[in-house]
C-alpha cells in the first residue's frame, strides 16, 4: 500500500520531486519563451493574461515550489513533494468521478520513453470500471513542427495510450512512439472522434499538448508536467486545465509505477 508518507520518501529519492534534475536554466528560457508567445511553448494554450517572466515564475513558485528568487538562474529546480503529493489527490479525484460516470475517457502522451505505462495502468483501471478508452485517428498522419524541420508523424495507440511515430520508427503497436509537445495529435484525435459521431472524452490524461490542446478546446484534462512545463500550470491557473501535477517527467519509467498505484488507490481503482 503506497501510503501518503511512502510515496513522499520514494518521490524524493527517486528525484520525481524534491531536488529534480531539470536545470533552472532551462525553466528560465521557457518561461521566457511563453512571456514572448512562442508556440513551441505554448503547446496549444492561448493565454488570456500577459503572463511575464515575473509572473510566471510567481506561478511555478506557487504551484511547483521552484524558486521565486530571479537571481537563482543556474543549478538544479525544486519541486515540493508536498504540492505533488496534493495534486495527485485532486488527480485521483477527477479520475474516481470520471469512473463513477463511467465516461469515455481519452489518454495520451508526448512522453512515451518515460510516462507511457503510468498511463497505460490508468487506462486500464478505467476500462475495468467501465469506461470507454478512446482510441480515434488510429493510422492518421500528423505533420509535425520540430527543431529538425517539419516531420510526419502518425498517431498511434499503445495499451490504451494515444502516441506519435515516425513511420520508420518501427512496425505499428510497438514502443517507444516519439517525444513531442505539440498540441497537434490531440487536435486531430478529437477532430475524428466528432467526425465519425462521437463518443467525445469527458476526460483527457496526459501531458504536454496532449493536456493543453484539449483544455484549451474546452474538455476537461489533467496531466503531469515538469518545472520547463510552464503553459500546463497557466492553464489551471486560468480555468482551461483541471489538475496539473508537478513532477519530473524525465526519470526512468519504472519510478512512476508507485504513482499510478498511488493514484488508483485514491481514486478507489486498485484491482
Amino acid at each position: 500500500m503506497w501510503t501518503a508518507a511512502r510515496l513522499r520518501a520514494h518521490l524524493v529519492a527517486a528525484r520525481l520531486a524534491g531536488v529534480v534534475a531539470t536545470p533552472r536554466e532551462d525553466s528560465l528560457r521557457r518561461y521566457r519563451l511563453f512571456a514572448a508567445r512562442d508556440p513551441r511553448v505554448l503547446i496549444g494554450i492561448d493565454p488570456e493574461g500577459a503572463w511575464q517572466v515575473r509572473d510566471l515564475l510567481g506561478l511555478m513558485a506557487d504551484r511547483c515550489g521552484v524558486s521565486a528568487d530571479p537571481q537563482y538562474t543556474s543549478g538544479p529546480d525544486v519541486i515540493d513533494p508536498d504540492r505533488t503529493l496534493a495534486a495527485l489527490d485532486a488527480f485521483a479525484g477527477r479520475l474516481r468521478e470520471a469512473a463513477r460516470r463511467g465516461a469515455p475517457v481519452l489518454l495520451g502522451t508526448g512522453h512515451p520513453h518515460r510516462l507511457l505505462g503510468f498511463y497505460a495502468v490508468l487506462a486500464d483501471a478505467l476500462s475495468t470500471a467501465g469506461c470507454e478508452v478512446l482510441t480515434p485517428a488510429r493510422g492518421r498522419r500528423v505533420d509535425i513542427l520540430t527543431r529538425f524541420g517539419l516531420r510526419t508523424h502518425r498517431l498511434d495507440y499503445v495499451r490504451g495510450v494515444a502516441l506519435v511515430r515516425e513511420p520508420a520508427s518501427g512496425r505499428p503497436g510497438c514502443e517507444p512512439g516519439s517525444h513531442t509537445h505539440s498540441p497537434l495529435p490531440v487536435r486531430v484525435a478529437l477532430d475524428a472522434a466528432a467526425d465519425a459521431g462521437g463518443p467525445l472524452p469527458e476526460l483527457v490524461v496526459g501531458d504536454h499538448g496532449w493536456v493543453c490542446g484539449a483544455g484549451q478546446l474546452g474538455f476537461e484534462a489533467i496531466g503531469l508536467a515538469d518545472t520547463d512545463d510552464p503553459a500546463l500550470f497557466v492553464g489551471e491557473a486560468e480555468g482551461r486545465v483541471s489538475v496539473v501535477v508537478p513532477v519530473d517527467d524525465a526519470v526512468r519509467s519504472a519510478h512512476y509505477g508507485p504513482l499510478a498505484r498511488y493514484v488508483l488507490n485514491r481514486a478507489c481503482l486498485s484491482q
